[in-house]
Formats: structure tokens, C-alpha cells, sequence
């Protein structure tokens, strides 16, 4: 029976208050036992929120841990479905990491709460991360792969280091330069990366 309370999570498939678009609905398949992303926490912050709050958003979710969907900012009338709606997504964030450190989550009882604690947790790095990375992409040569493992190897490398050196965005004309002139060393190091054959 639809909006029996001791339905389970997505277990009925229709709910009378809340329509398809509305983050509160929860659909069928959208239970707390699957997980949403295959990309398991460990040392890969970047890529896991990354992998996560894509997830997220395809699910109408992503408010739950970015702020953007309190309780408080849903009536009355609703709360309980926000409470319900926000079990299944700790869940979803508790089973996309390792068990270590599930532990030291596993008490938590918002959303917005384990995704800000993994943050102030993981999202971190030093010189010697970043310093690792660019050794990788120096290094990094065809060796006989194919062409697109090898573009996409070093692609993934390219956007990590991005990623750890971001400066701050601006559109001014010098930041287009900087643009261009860093696509030109990023074409530079994969051409020079290839095997004797291509070039």
C-alpha cells in the first residue's frame, strides 16, 4: 500500500505526495541496499565525489548533500519524507566506501554530514601529491598500448593535476592565453609520448 510508513525505501513504486521531478520521490529502484557508483573511497577523493555527485544529480539527490535541501526547507507535511528520502542516500554514500572507513561514518545520521566530514577528511594533499603526478605524466610513454588507452591514460592524468592546481576562474584574455599555451604542452608531451611507429 502506497504511503504505508513501514514500507521500505522505493519498495512501492507510486507516492501521492511528491511527483517524479521532486527530490522528496523515490523511485522503485532506488533502494538503500544497491550502491550508485561502482568508484569505492580510499585515497581517490577527487574522482569519488566526482563519480558521486553525478549519481546524485541524475537521482534529483544531490541536494541532500551540498546544502541546497535542508529539512527545514521543506514543510511540514513533508519532513518525514525528506528524513526518509536522506536514510537512503547515507546509505548510498556509506556503501560507496571501504569498510575502514564506513566505521568512522557509520553513526552519522545526515547526509550533508558524511559528505562534509569525507570532505574535510580526504580532500586533502600536499606538494609531494602533486609533485607524483607530474613525474606520471612525464613519464608516461605509449609502450605498445592502442592509441585511445594511451590518450586516455594520460587524459585522466592531465585532469587529476588540474584538478590539485586549479587557479582561480576568470575570463580575461590572459586566462585564454594560459588556456592555449597549456593545451599546447599537453599536445607536446602526448606527442612525445608515442610510439617510434607514429611518429
Amino acid at each position: 500500500m502506497a504511503g504505508d510508513p513501514t514500507d521500505p525505501p522505493g519498495g512501492s513504486g507510486k507516492d501521492d505526495q511528491v511527483s517524479f521531478d521532486d527530490p522528496l520521490f523515490i523511485h522503485p529502484s532506488d533502494n538503500f541496499v544497491n550502491s550508485i557508483v561502482t568508484t569505492k573511497l580510499t585515497e581517490n577523493f577527487r574522482l569519488w565525489r566526482s563519480s558521486l555527485s553525478r549519481a546524485l544529480k541524475t537521482r534529483n539527490k544531490l541536494g541532500f548533500v551540498d546544502r541546497t535541501l535542508k529539512m527545514n526547507d521543506v514543510d511540514g507535511s513533508k519532513k518525514s519524507k525528506w528524513d526518509r528520502v536522506n536514510v537512503v542516500v547515507c546509505s548510498w554514500l556509506l556503501s560507496s566506501v571501504y569498510d575502514s572507513i564506513y566505521q568512522s561514518q557509520a553513526y552519522s545520521m545526515v547526509a550533508e554530514d558524511i559528505w562534509k566530514n569525507l570532505f574535510e577528511t580526504y580532500n586533502k594533499y600536499d606538494g609531494s601529491v602533486v609533485f607524483n603526478i607530474h613525474q606520471q605524466i612525464n613519464s608516461f610513454k605509449q609502450n605498445g598500448i592502442s592509441l585511445s588507452d594511451y590518450f586516455n591514460k594520460l587524459d585522466s592524468l592531465w585532469k587529476e593535476f588540474d584538478g590539485l592546481t586549479s587557479l582561480t576562474e576568470c575570463t580575461c584574455e590572459a586566462s585564454i592565453k594560459l588556456k592555449d599555451h597549456s593545451n599546447l604542452m599537453k599536445l607536446v608531451q602526448f606527442l612525445s609520448g608515442l610510439d617510434d611507429s607514429y611518429k
